[in-house]
């Protein structure tokens, strides 16, 4: 699972030609502890889907950009733009539902 910074957010998904999925999260964060097995099953099954992290501690430019309020936050990009969002921790086929509104 990729990491993502100010230095190479752009690069990743900006540029990305497809689907992308950002996790932005936190590492005090319960809901995102839950979510990151999930996150990485699920990056496991769906490999025609790109998948990285946001640290919203690390990375406040980023997190600001997008307007993360709360986390965690899942924003799907399609060819380099926000196609849409999901809150929250969920279940995995209920998150992989969620993406495949995007395909």
């Amino acid at each position: 699972m990729k990491i993502l910074t100010n230095d190479n957010f752009e690069h990743e998904i900006g540029e990305h030609a497809g689907i992308a999925v950002v996790d932005f999260y936190a590492d005090w964060c319960g809901p995102c502890k839950v979510m990151a097995p999930v996150l990485e099953e699920v990056s496991k099954k769906m490999h025609e889907i790109k998948f990285a992290k946001v640290n919203i501690d690390d990375q406040q430019e980023i997190a600001e950009e997008y307007d993360v309020m709360s986390i965690p936050t899942f924003i799907i990009f399609k060819d380099g733009k926000e196609a849409g969002r999901f809150l929250g921790a969920r279940g995995k086929s209920d998150f992989i539902d969620e993406i495949k509104k995007y395909k």
